[in-house]
């Protein structure tokens, strides 16, 4: 129980304008514009559109330089955002076999039908800072070769013509997929509830919950069948038309983990699937995502359900960062009622351990009866 803050409009007022001046930081310096945060700070803007669930890069940078950069605050305003608009519709599942590839890469082949594709990564840098970004030096154009039409074939494809992997998890005809912005979260889920809430849970929390599933927290095996990200087309199928419109396209990562599986008395010996797809380019994000994907599978699979990241519960309920920070920082509101009842408690049993000790009884004895 907490009460209502009154009064102190003027400080409030004012701590409000204290925030503005931190905000615009020294005035000898040029602001820094949406459109710069937009192109030179992009994957925080990928991040906040992910977990906000919006996909708007200037409404997202504006979010960030509203923030002061603090990442979780920018994706509660977003989101917060998106609760005022209108919906009108649901789009298609997106294809992404037929994605406008920008980075494609598998550990688990080397050579693959469509060829690997590094595009823009810290993978392959030495993580040293960098004096020269200290000064806006020049910067070389990027080598460029002609764009790929058409189809390219996934890993999981690879293997499926072996039929050495689960199928694709197509749902059943009379399954209604879920919307979890419209209806309250319930236990058990189905994996489509789940895989909506992975795509905007908290980053780093997921990134933990996969990382103990790597160190044995329900232990996967998994290998990253593929990463691509590129752009790929949203369409909304229109019944006054007969026919989907495209509504334009967006950039998306996606990740399938392979994960080897022993097999049970329903299913031979074969790989499984773990699936990730966000928003924008966040491959760790993605990768993450398919790990504890997997993870939750257990029952699925008939697995012993032994770790954090295969607890359904425990992983959606504690996943949501805009959540989690509501309740965490509601803690700085007046609790003047309760801590008054807790210390009033406190005393009246200090009090009791001191007489039960001043009599030589044990005090815990006589606390406990």
């Amino acid at each position: 129980m907490y009460v209502a803050v009154k009064g102190g409009e003027a400080a409030i007022a004012n701590a409000h304008r204290l925030l503005a001046d931190r905000r615009r930081g020294d005035r000898s310096l040029p602001a820094v514009g949406i459109d710069q945060i937009v192109e030179q700070l992009a994957l925080g803007v990928d991040r906040v559109m992910a977990e906000a669930s919006l996909y708007d890069r200037t409404l997202a940078a504006l979010a960030v330089r509203q923030a002061r950069g603090d990442m979780i605050e920018a994706i509660f305003l977003l989101r917060a955002y998106r609760t005022t608009l209108p919906r009108f519709g649901y789009s298609q599942p997106l294809d992404t076999a037929a994605m406008k590839i920008e980075r494609r890469i598998s550990a688990t082949y080397k050579d693959l039908p469509g060829g690997q594709l590094l595009g823009p990564t810290f993978d392959y840098t030495h993580r040293l800072l960098d004096p020269s970004l200290l000064t806006d030096e020049e910067v070389d154009e990027p080598m460029q070769r002609p764009a790929e039409e058409g189809r390219v074939m996934r890993v999981s494809e690879i293997l499926d013509q072996e039929g050495l992997i689960e199928g694709d998890g197509a749902m059943p005809v009379d399954h209604e997929i879920g919307d979890l912005t419209r209806k309250p979260l319930e236990f058990p889920m189905s994996r489509d509830l789940r895989l909506q809430a992975l795509a905007r849970g908290d980053e780093g929390f997921l990134l933990a919950l996969g990382y103990s599933t790597q160190r044995g927290y329900g232990r996967t095996h998994p290998f990253t069948g593929e990463i691509r990200i590129g752009e790929v087309e949203v369409e909304l199928d229109v019944p006054e038309l007969g026919f989907a419109v495209s509504l334009g396209r967006i950039q998306v990562t996606e990740c399938q983990m392979v994960n080897q599986f022993k097999g049970s008395a329903k299913a031979p010996p074969q790989f499984t699937r773990g699936y990730g797809l966000v928003f924008g380019q966040s491959e760790r994000k993605a990768m993450a995502m398919s790990l504890v994907d997997r993870a939750l599978r257990a029952d699925e699979f008939g697995e012993d359900i032994t770790a954090p990241a295969q607890d359904e519960e425990f992983v959606i309920s504690h996943s949501d960062n805009v959540q989690a920070t509501g309740f965490v920082e509601h803690l700085k509101l007046p609790h003047y009622v309760d801590f008054q009842a807790e210390l009033d408690l406190v005393r009246r049993m200090r009090r009791d351990f001191e007489a039960a000790r001043d009599s030589g009884m044990d005090p815990m004895t006589e606390a406990a009866e």
